[in-house]
């Protein structure tokens, strides 16, 4: 039998330790002028050296949409993807610090360390997509047309999701050397076929189904909903619900990936 009280005190340990945890991500951001220049700059020539090589032979069946315009999506949820993968490198290296021991050996639950990571990793990455998102009307999506709340929604669910499978692979992975080694075989080819580059077609339906199975997907097609409306080229059959409704899910799931391998595996060699 619990003593009276006793859960009250768990819990405010549990948020004491998310809000110094995510704070403390989202300081190391902010305090690191070259990551502020690289979450603009990297994303923006990768956007207009691809597309500008792209833009002459890329034709959208049906939409008279350049390859600019079309790539941008898939780059605002390249800038969320690796901003994940690169904030939750922080796990292996609080770990090497020590701090990592710390916290462990505090009264939050692992449960809490989780989900203090993630949801500072998934704020980092919030916040370079933000920087990317000024260059909207470069790429041809006017600021007063774009739906914002379901842009914020479909990039917040991608990049919990994204943070989560990053801290749960950080978790168990001692060395960051493996650890670019894994992200980079997951996530770089499930970027590359969510339609981010190019879009699906009818003709090829092994590509096609992959898509379909592929949750990045369905966040660069919410995207693409967000930014160019609901029937914006590119985007996947269905409706911007259905795309949310795949994103929760992939959130929620991966979250708890995380949260039941931080219990499982002790995260301090």
């Amino acid at each position: 039998m619990s003593r009276p009280g006793l859960a009250p005190r768990r819990a405010a340990y549990d948020l004491a330790a998310v809000r110094v945890l995510w704070r403390r991500d989202l300081l190391r951001f902010f305090r690191q002028p070259s990551r502020l220049v690289g979450a603009l700059g990297q994303p923006v020539i990768f956007w207009l050296v691809i597309g500008s090589g792209m833009g002459a032979t890329f034709r959208m069946p049906g939409s008279p949409v350049g390859y600019l315009q079309y790539f941008y999506p898939g780059v605002v949820l390249m800038v969320v993807l690796f901003a994940a993968i690169f904030t939750t490198l922080s796990v292996i290296e609080d770990r090497h610090a020590g701090f990592l021991q710390a916290v462990l050996a505090g009264p939050a639950s692992r449960g809490a360390l989780a989900a203090g990571k993630v949801l500072g990793s998934a704020s980092v990455a919030l916040t370079q997509a933000a920087l990317f998102l000024v260059l909207a009307p470069a790429a041809g999506f006017a600021p007063g047309g774009v739906n914002w709340p379901l842009l914020l929604a479909s990039l917040s669910l991608a990049a919990v999701a994204l943070a989560s499978i990053g801290f749960a692979v950080a978790w168990v992975v001692d060395n960051v050397q493996g650890y670019h080694a894994i992200q980079m075989t997951l996530f770089v080819p499930a970027w590359i076929v969510s339609g981010a580059m190019f879009p699906g077609s009818p003709d090829r339906p092994v590509l096609a189904a992959v898509m379909r199975w592929n949750p990045i997907a369905y966040a660069v097609s919410a995207a693409r909903r967000a930014l160019g409306g609901a029937g914006a080229p590119g985007a996947l059959p269905g409706s911007a619900a259905r795309d949310l409704a795949v994103l929760a899910l992939f959130a929620v799931a991966s979250f708890a990936v995380a949260a039941a391998v931080a219990r499982r595996h002790g995260g301090a060699r």
